[in-house]
């Protein structure tokens, strides 16, 4: 995400960013928290968690190198979804200030946030389209 960008605004983020590490099941935030930065896995995996009458579901695992995070500060919105380490995990935790510059100033960053959106909106469809054909009704036999 962050590769064509150049030396000062590496450094600039380095110096604006923070490195947090979390243990199994942490969370790292809970659906509708206000929220304050955009994360970038640096090392392990997160869960996307979701509440449902039979409990918590993971809708989806995050790898290194994706971000999260990133639809509330977009939107100015709470956060949507409740996210917990998947092991031991180590994200870069990026201001929304610097976050939003990032995005306003460097189209390939720009580009790469609208692709990774791009990804996760369309997993969550073909997840949605999953579900709908496991509660459809089968048609009886006539």
């Amino acid at each position: 995400m962050f590769a064509k960008l150049n030396a000062s605004k590496l450094k600039l983020l380095a110096f604006t960013s923070e490195l947090a590490m979390y243990d199994q099941g942490e969370i790292i935030f809970r659906a509708g928290d206000l929220a304050d930065c955009a994360y970038v896995i640096m090392e392990g995996a997160v869960d996307v968690v979701t509440e449902t009458d039979a409990g918590e579901l993971v809708a989806v695992t995050l790898q290194q190198n994706q971000l999260f995070g990133e639809i509330a500060l977009l939107n100015n919105a709470p956060r949507s979804a409740t996210l917990k380490a998947h092991g031991s995990v180590t994200v870069m935790k990026i201001t929304e200030e610097m976050f939003l510059k990032l995005v306003c100033e460097n189209s390939d960053i720009a580009l790469d946030v609208m692709r990774q959106l791009s990804g996760k909106l369309a997993k969550s469809h073909h997840q949605v389209e999953v579900l709908q054909r496991q509660l459809k009704p089968s048609n009886p036999a006539s």
